[in-house]
């Protein structure tokens, strides 16, 4: 006993013991990212159902290495450990280093598995996009949204259990080495640089997660299998973050689309995607796309200048709305809806998050690269041809309705700027029927007041409202009783469903209130969904489901001219040149999309790309989907919508690649433009 412990006072800290303790560490880590991996399967059973036994044992083996390269970069200060072995000071700081590493590890971890629900994304620039917003609402929504205490319990027992086996782990390592070794003096100076040394170097390694030579793992390294979980399963929360960290909140590697091919091609390679037979250039080579579209969509122009009225529908997914194909009656009011106006069944939003809808619906310009979070930028600033000032040119007074807070997103500082004058927002409503905690007064509200708004205008000249929606976003604070049955059977989409019929119920309910309103008739009415949510059919590495939202175009003449369906390809940067197509008056702009009922035999295409810092993009044109990020293979498929959104790999070499190029020279040519502010309106 005397020797024991006089091993423990005096030699604890050998080599040997050291770096037993130092191996021990490390392989508690990667059992902790494997059983969080563990979690996270299991917490997305659905989409686990999904994968073969093959799959996710391929998935756990390459999460390993991408789990070996994290733990080796939280394990460099350990190194110490063996330059001053006997410092009692020094094991007890590396004891606590490992706790609070484990400690902030077990905290993303347990917010990945919502994360990752939600988004259907590792941990990435969302992340600090979202801490850089109004920090009260971030922890409403939390707190209202998820059993934050139940995973702040969790976190707090699984840092405690951590911390003390790491101390386990101490006085284990130090236990076996005086069972096993004779006591000695402390090693000398050499044999301590020496143990540094090599384990520096096998750390270096395992810290490239890879032996090839080259760059280290990277996240494309866990892309093995046609299954995106399977995919995202292999790859590292931790990493991700620090990827999204390391490349500037989002800033995605622009320097790639820049210079995928010289500047003069790109542009010729673009013009004959935004051009049509009504459109003349005008811009020379500062705005290459500035044109003005003469003519009318219309067989005729209206005697009277009508209305607009474009509705923002939060999460309005396709893949659950009724006309589009699906069966639950989540939609009714909609579907009845669709039969007055023109629907669009190959319709998709630019990007997966609201301010991205925004942007590419009102300002007419795409989700880019480096630039998802753009009403935000310093490149928000600019002056886009969407249709605030293409309404404003026209002479349309403006009103901008909105459940929420115009400062989230730096709404109202963007669309100000872009020609909007009259908000009402949350802080405008007086005894509403219910208020959202979290977000804002719920869409019957909205929409009551949109009402009274739209009936109170001076009827001197037209008008051009946004009513933007948001009751079906998570935290779903709902109207206690609801006026519509809720969802059941659907499993973690219930909640989300409910909120939706909820929503679909206000919309209905708004038409009625407007539809023997004086400006009924002569007013043209645009529902678009901003974004799809997450479900378990995950279409393409682009997860292409989350992309595809309804577009609906209801007013004078519509229907009867263009018919009750169109399945040409589109996208939300095409709905301001189609709304002043429908105007009947020549107009000037340079908007990112097209006026797509004034084409004949064109397919229609669209640029989608995913929130967050993944540099993923994709390009449809007709039914084929191209997807490309930089660094990797393109992948082509062809897919459809109905009755459900699938798709198939297609080898086809040639034309995989003449749409990676297209999709190439738009980034390319959007992303100079925006960068050089000649993106816009032009003069």
């Amino acid at each position: 006993m005397k020797r024991h412990l006089d091993y423990l006072q005096t030699d604890r800290h050998t080599l040997v013991g050291h770096g037993c303790f130092m191996l021990l560490s490390m392989l508690a880590l990667l059992a902790m990212f494997s059983l969080s991996r563990v979690g996270l399967y299991w917490y997305n059973a659905d989409l686990a159902s999904q994968l073969s036994q093959a799959e996710v044992l391929r998935s756990f083996a390459i999460g390993v290495r991408f789990d070996l390269m994290v733990v080796c970069i939280l394990s460099l200060p350990l190194l110490a450990g063996f330059l001053w072995p006997t410092s009692v000071a020094l094991r007890r700081g590396l004891v606590m280093w490992l706790a609070v590493v484990s400690s902030l590890s077990i905290f993303f971890c347990i917010a990945e598995l919502d994360f990752y629900r939600e988004f259907h994304q590792r941990l990435n620039s969302l992340v600090f996009e979202y801490i850089r917003q109004d920090p009260a609402t971030v922890v409403s929504m939390l707190w209202h949204g998820f059993p934050v205490f139940r995973y702040l319990l969790l976190w707090l027992l699984f840092s405690w259990l951590m911390y003390r086996f790491y101390l386990l782990l101490d006085h284990a390592a130090c236990l076996l080495v005086a069972h096993w070794l004779p006591l000695r003096q402390p090693a000398a100076h050499y044999w301590r640089w020496t143990a540094f040394v090599l384990v520096f170097l096998s750390m270096v390694v395992g810290a490239r997660g890879t032996l090839r030579e080259g760059p280290p793992l990277r996240w494309g390294d866990a892309f093995h299998s046609a299954n995106l979980f399977a995919n995202h399963l292999g790859l590292n929360g931790l990493f991700t973050l620090y990827k999204a960290a390391n490349a500037g909140n989002g800033k995605t590697d622009r320097q790639y689309w820049l210079k995928a091919m010289p500047l003069e091609q790109a542009t010729d390679i673009v013009q004959p995607l935004l051009l049509t037979p009504q459109d003349e250039l005008l811009g020379g080579d500062s705005h290459p796309y500035l044109r003005r579209h003469t003519g009318s969509s219309l067989p005729a122009a209206p005697a009277q200048k009508p209305n607009v009225v474009v509705i923002l529908m939060e999460s309005f997914a396709g893949a659950f709305t009724g006309v589009l194909g699906n069966g639950d009656n989540i939609t009714p009011e909609f579907d009845r809806l669709a039969g007055q106006g023109l629907l669009f069944t190959r319709f998709f939003s630019n990007g997966t998050h609201t301010h991205q809808g925004m942007f590419a619906t009102l300002a007419c310009f795409p989700n880019l690269p480096g630039h998802e979070y753009l009403m935000q930028e310093p490149e928000g600033t600019h002056k886009f041809s969407g249709l605030p000032l293409l309404m404003q040119r026209a002479g349309y007074q403006d009103i901008y309705v909105y459940n929420g807070s115009f400062s989230w997103d730096n709404q109202e500082g963007f669309f100000r700027n872009q020609g909007m004058t009259r908000f009402v927002g949350r802080d405008d409503f007086v005894n509403p029927v219910f208020v959202n905690p979290t977000w804002g007064v719920s869409d019957q509200d909205m929409y009551d007041r949109a009402a009274q708004e739209l009936k109170s205008l001076p009827h001197d000249k037209p008008f051009f409202a946004v009513l933007q929606t948001l009751s079906n976003h998570t935290p779903y604070a709902l109207p206690d009783p609801l006026p519509v049955g809720a969802v059941k059977g659907k499993g973690m989409l219930n909640e989300h469903l409910t909120a939706m019929r909820y929503a679909d119920w206000a919309l209905g309910r708004f038409f009625r209130q407007i539809e023997n309103e004086p400006y009924y008739r002569n007013t043209i009415f645009v529902l678009v969904g901003d974004h799809g949510f997450s479900t378990t059919n995950q279409v393409t590495d682009i997860d292409l489901v989350r992309f595809h939202v309804p577009l609906l175009i209801i007013g004078p003449q519509v229907r009867e001219t263009f018919g009750a369906r169109s399945n040409r390809v589109a996208s939300q940067n095409d709905i301001a040149p189609t709304v002043m197509g429908l105007l009947g008056e020549p107009f000037m702009h340079q908007c990112w999309g097209r006026d797509v009922l004034s084409l004949r035999d064109d397919p229609g295409f669209a640029l989608v790309k995913p929130s967050g810092n993944d540099e993923i993009v994709a390009l449809l044109h007709d039914d084929r989907i191209v997807v490309k990020r930089p660094d990797a293979d393109a992948q082509l498929y062809r897919y459809t919508t109905a009755p459900a959104l699938v798709a198939t790999p297609l080898d086809d070499a040639a034309q995989k690649q003449a749409m990676a190029t297209t999709l190439a020279a738009f980034v390319e040519r959007a992303t100079r433009s925006l960068l050089d502010d000649t993106a816009g309106a032009g003069q």
